[in-house]
């Protein structure tokens, strides 16, 4: 058994096979995807592996499959301003990517088992805000992640817009899980053996449909043998961002649409034609089961008659293909950071243009 779309060289190869094979479908979704390279959130060692359409484990630390994550993401139906709880947060990476739909208004709020865990999301958002490129290119919401049972969350807790589990959940803990929503929000978890949507539309209705097969590791039992008391998880208080904080954001938004209305006066109407490449080879593959097993996750195929006659080749499209180009045509300038270019122009003391860049280190 093996991914449910073919791997790819790279994160952008990763995402196109996901489009093509109809996970990713929505345009926010995309931009999330693209924006975090999931090499970003393996271990050195492991990273060959990273645009596997596979989960990788490693003792605690672990990633479900990307065809699993945009599942996830698209069913959420992510909106700037909604509040997020992940329940099973592991190494953020998907907490991350809500983030940059959510916005600087929304919440985003994880929940880990695993302190090791934890500190290891922590070293990899911090690694994101500082060094990647596609930091500026969004508004994020920073998520903030608490060690402890998902199942002990305070009963006095606030509810979510939004809620995930990355691990199976058994029938008795529906509603407890349902009571996590705010009317008019989306629940997503395995339930029963299948990829569950769960919409609130009112203080006691529900809507419910099943997304996809899988078979999910349950959620871990509250342990309670040391001193027979319930661990009651504390959730983080909704903060309110400061005066400065939303100058901030004010002052970076506005820029980004300075930025903006130049580039639109320089090239017309802002719009160019996209550079035409070689379509990639993409497995067209439908899935049938995934399994996920000790955090492992693995899909299954539905053979067709065009994987036998053809031995499982690659389906290769052949329109759009242009005449071969000169290696030197191929080869095009770095990507120029224009917010943060502008920030740094600016008449301005240099612990305010730091300020306004997040302190990052590019």
């Amino acid at each position: 058994m093996g991914g449910a779309v073919s791997a790819g060289e790279d994160n952008d190869e990763l995402i196109d096979n996901l489009k093509e094979a109809q996970y990713i479908r929505t345009e926010l979704v995309e931009q999330a995807f693209r924006a975090i390279d999931r090499a970003d959130y393996y271990l050195e060692e492991f990273k060959e592996n990273a645009y596997k359409d596979l989960a990788w484990k490693h003792g605690n630390i672990h990633l479900s499959a990307p065809c699993i994550y945009s599942e996830v993401m698209e069913a959420l139906d992510l909106q700037p301003g909604l509040s997020f709880l992940n329940l099973g947060s592991g190494t953020g990476y998907l907490s991350s990517m809500v983030g940059l739909i959510l916005g600087p208004f929304g919440v985003n709020h994880g929940v880990e088992l695993h302190s090791d865990v934890i500190e290891y999301a922590k070293q990899k958002l911090d690694f994101f805000i500082k060094t990647s490129d596609s930091f500026d290119k969004f508004e994020f919401c920073e998520p903030s992640f608490v060690i402890g049972n998902c199942l002990e969350i305070s009963p006095d807790c606030t509810q979510y817009d939004r809620v995930y589990c990355g691990a199976g959940v058994q029938k008795e803990h529906e509603d407890y899980m349902k009571n996590l929503l705010k009317v008019g929000g989306i629940l997503v978890m395995p339930l029963e053996e299948k990829l569950t949507k769960i919409t609130r539309t009112g203080p006691s209705a529900w809507e419910t449909k099943k997304i996809l097969a899988v078979s999910f590791a349950p959620l871990i039992q509250p342990n309670h043998a040391d001193s027979g008391k319930s661990r009651l998880v504390h959730l983080p208080p909704v903060a309110v961002r400061s005066l400065q904080d939303l100058a901030r954001i004010a002052i970076r938004g506005t820029i980004k649409k300075l930025i903006h209305q130049e580039t639109v006066g320089k090239s017309g109407n802002g719009l160019k034609s996209p550079p035409k490449f070689k379509r990639r080879r993409v497995r067209r593959r439908r899935m049938e089961t995934i399994v996920f097993l000790d955090k492992e996750v693995f899909a299954s195929r539905i053979s067709n008659p065009s994987d036998d006659n053809n031995n499982s080749e690659d389906i290769e499209d052949d329109t759009q293909e242009e005449e071969e180009t000169k290696p030197s045509e191929l080869k095009s300038d770095p990507p120029v950071n224009f917010l943060r270019e502008k920030v740094l122009s600016l008449p301005l003391p240099d612990p305010l243009k730091y300020y306004l860049l997040y302190y990052r280190e590019k």
